[in-house]
């Protein structure tokens, strides 16, 4: 069974990722303190990392499905763009880490749970040669006993670190999702579930063949160097 969903349309695109206000954080954090100056300087972690010759990793999920995520877009003047979808639609989740260099992504069947948390761990580690500082939420796969025996067993070729709460504008890749939805993947309506994983491989491949786009993501997120 299919479904007809509206689409608004106007004179311009929505708003861009790189031109997303950021709602400067007043708290404490692992990756952003305020100095006596008050001026914002990286937390105590991130120069530990720098010291050791860790690559600094900031990772997070999303997820997308068959069902189109809307945005604005042209239309004729009294013509409401409409998508048709179906309703019995499939979900994908992806996961990808991002250090100044570039980011890593995988895609997964389903949500995320701790054996893909910790497959992607295995993928990076396959990737950066170097000592890895992990940076990411409090989710409950993040935490796991499955991944917490992943990372001891590497010896300390991996450190983890955690944002603070209810702070997801301090984590570059959130960035990453928002360009993706809005500019490769909007009104997307794929009719088969294989549709939906071949155009979300091929977009975040080309986004990451795109130089210009990785310094984007740290600077929205206050954290490129100076």
């Amino acid at each position: 069974m299919c479904g007809t969903t509206p689409v608004m349309s106007g004179n311009c695109w929505c708003r861009s990722a790189g031109a997303r206000s950021v709602r400067q954080d007043k708290r404490g954090s692992a990756t952003r303190r305020r100095s006596a100056n008050g001026v914002a300087t990286n937390g105590r972690p991130l120069k530990k990392a720098e010291k050791e010759g860790r690559t600094i990793v900031f990772i997070d999920e999303s997820g997308i499905s068959q069902r189109p995520h809307r945005c604005r877009m042209w239309a004729p003047r009294g013509q409401t763009p409409v998508l048709q979808h179906c309703f019995n639609w499939k979900s994908m989740s992806a996961i990808a880490g991002l250090s100044f260099s570039g980011f890593h992504f995988q895609l997964y069947a389903g949500s995320i749970k701790s054996p893909q948390v910790a497959d992607f761990l295995i993928c990076l580690r396959r990737h950066i040669p170097n000592p890895l500082l992990i940076v990411w939420d409090r989710l409950p796969a993040h935490r796991s006993k499955l991944v917490t025996e992943y990372v001891d067993s590497q010896n300390g070729m991996i450190e983890i670190d955690y944002l603070p709460a209810y702070a997801p504008e301090l984590n570059p890749v959130e960035y990453i999702w928002a360009y993706w939805k809005q500019h490769e993947l909007p009104n997307f309506c794929p009719s088969e579930y294989w549709q939906l994983g071949e155009t979300a491989r091929k977009s975040l491949r080309k986004m990451r063949r795109r130089k210009r786009l990785v310094p984007s993501f740290w600077k929205q997120a206050s954290l490129w160097p100076e």
